[in-house]
């Protein structure tokens, strides 16, 4: 649930059984199949808007969904967002005008907006709100009056009891009554007014702890009663209220999807993935939405999160290539202090600084959305797996993926159902040969995947350089020979400080970062290096940073990984610095 303090949800998550929490995915998923959802967490409108352009759009992402734009209590937290004070679009990440605009430019760029809804309460306190509406908290001015939360004003102590959770207070915040007509008329009042703006869908926070009929009785009340339509209905054992029983309305966050691939990437083997979904015991993935983190999953533990490097990349690559679920990519920024809000009041100056980590960004995420729009509609075909840590499957004759979840390198020779040809490596940016029987010979690093679809057939202008006649042919010094690898990395930096890169051969240094090779600022914000490698040279690489004193920054996430094609230089000038 979104709308609690850390240290109070934590208690109610303790007291609430074994908790998982569907998600929901919505009747009106694109249906040209683009259902991946990036959910930016705490952005500002106008960097949302930004990132529509630059990346959400061209990566294929179908939609993007926004923290609550609602006013809400003053606060450098994030969970200040979730305690609304009023309708207006007043919150710290902006007016009413940068949201209209941000849902503009996003349509313009292909992007659905989703927009996280606060329905379910109000605030905890009194005080002046971000849009400057005075309240305190059983009367909020204009909006709502005592009457109106009466029914339950103690705290939620009791999921066994159906009353108690879907009629009292969660975590102290003011209940809203929204079983009385008045109040589902002003809530579908404020949805109304974002589906004016241009609003294509609504994540509704707590959904859980609102009675199913309450939903859909405003949900019908809505301009448009057939919108994106995503609820967050969290599931517990033996408890009172289940999400399947809001699966008439819309779809439900399916949080156990999440817990058991935590499980499953720390303390199991892929190859128990096989049937992940509906055998599982999961809801129907026609009603599901799913997601490797969330804002507070990410916080409390229950799931992986970007500290957890190569089981999180890998779990996410899986997620938007297995076909259950409408995926949600959460991208958020770094915490230490769980409760902290976004860097720079929500504005994101660039990716990968100021602590913003992008997660939607990063090359073996965003190049899986490309991966699953192609794959829409396929089943799952040609499974194979180690018995362990290692697996591949297709999806039809469209798409194919690999997944090395060990300590060491895996060769072999794949069978795919894919036709004939060259494709793109889209996870490495290597080019990969599929012969006239659908197989290919790849070798995968440690740790990393490989993942090729019918929609790229070729790595941009191709896996390799034109050979430049005039190098020289000393493939063993950085920055000549004819063949090697062209590093490109898209990284910002303050004084003094410079890029590096180091990898798992001695033309990279092995590893070792005081023989770490430094890229050339030319063309900042994007370093560049050429370094010769022997034809067919697989290798594993990693970007970092050094400032004047000698300290190292590494970039987070897997190992980048990347072959030496039989002649020229394999490509690497699109990648982007992991914060």
């Amino acid at each position: 649930m979104a709308s609690r303090p850390l240290s109070a949800a934590l208690a109610l998550i303790a007291g609430a059984a074994a908790l998982v929490v569907p998600a929901t995915t919505a009747e009106a998923s694109a249906p040209g199949g683009k259902d991946v959802t990036a959910v930016l967490f705490e952005w500002k409108f106008d960097s949302v808007a930004k990132a529509c352009t630059d990346t959400l759009g061209p990566a294929g992402y179908g939609f993007v969904q926004v923290s609550p734009p609602q006013e809400h209590i003053q606060g450098g937290e994030w969970w200040t967002s979730y305690q609304p004070v009023s309708y207006k679009i007043a919150g710290r990440l902006g007016d009413r005008s940068s949201f209209a605009n941000m849902v503009n430019t996003c349509h313009g760029a292909g992007v659905k907006v989703v927009a996280d809804s606060v329905i379910n309460h109000m605030s905890s306190g009194s005080g002046t709100g971000t849009g400057g509406s005075s309240y305190t908290k059983y009367d909020y001015p204009g909006l709502y009056s005592a009457p109106d939360m009466d029914d339950c004003t103690s705290q939620i102590n009791n999921y066994g009891d159906r009353y108690n959770v879907q009629h009292c207070e969660l975590v102290g915040l003011a209940d809203l009554d929204t079983g009385e007509d008045y109040v589902r008329g002003r809530i579908a009042g404020y949805l109304n007014d974002l589906l004016s703006l241009g609003v294509d869908g609504f994540r509704i926070d707590a959904a859980k702890h609102m009675p199913a009929e309450d939903l859909a009785d405003i949900k019908s009340r809505l301009t448009d009663s057939g919108v994106y339509w995503k609820q967050e209905a969290i599931y517990g054992a033996g408890e009172a209220v289940s999400p399947d029983e809001y699966a008439g309305t819309g779809d439900v966050q399916e949080f156990r999807y999440a817990r058991s691939l935590k499980q499953v990437l720390n303390n199991e083997s892929l190859a128990n993935l096989k049937n992940f979904g509906e055998g599982w015991g999961f809801m129907s993935s026609s009603k599901a939405a799913v997601f490797v983190d969330n804002h507070d999953t990410e916080r409390n533990g229950e799931t992986l999160n970007y500290k957890d490097g190569a089981n999180y990349t890998l779990a996410s690559v899986f997620m938007l290539a297995w076909p259950y679920g409408s995926p949600d990519v959460h991208s958020g920024y770094e915490w230490s202090d769980k409760d902290a809000g976004p860097p720079n009041g929500g504005t994101v100056n660039a990716c990968y600084s100021d602590g913003w980590k992008c997660q939607h960004a990063w090359r073996e995420i965003s190049s899986m959305v490309g991966f699953r729009n192609t794959a829409s509609g396929e089943s799952v075909s040609n499974w194979w797996d180690d018995g362990g840590n290692r697996i591949a499957f297709g999806r039809g004759s469209k798409a194919y993926v690999a997944i090395n979840h060990e300590g060491s390198s895996l060769t072999r020779t794949f069978q795919t159902s894919l036709p004939a040809g060259d494709y793109c490596d889209v996870q490495s940016g290597n080019g990969v040969t599929v012969n006239g029987s659908g197989q290919f010979t790849a070798t995968l690093g440690a740790n990393t995947a490989l993942a090729l679809h019918t929609g790229a057939r070729t790595c941009g202008g191709g896996s390799t350089d034109p050979t430049d006649p005039t190098d020289p042919t000393d493939p063993t010094e950085p920055g000549t020979g004819t063949s090697g690898a062209s590093f490109g990395v898209n990284a910002t930096t303050q004084l003094g400080q410079n890029i590096f890169v180091t990898g798992n051969q001695s033309a990279l240094g092995n590893w070792n970062t005081d023989s770490a090779l430094k890229l050339d600022p030319a063309s900042y914000p994007v370093w560049k290096l050429d370094v010769g490698l022997p034809a067919g040279t697989s290798f594993e690489y990693k970007y970092i940073r050094k400032d004047a004193s000698g300290n190292v920054t590494w970039e987070s996430g897997a190992n980048r990984t990347a072959t030496v094609p039989s002649s020229g230089k394999v490509t690497l000038t699109s990648d982007v610095w992991r914060g």
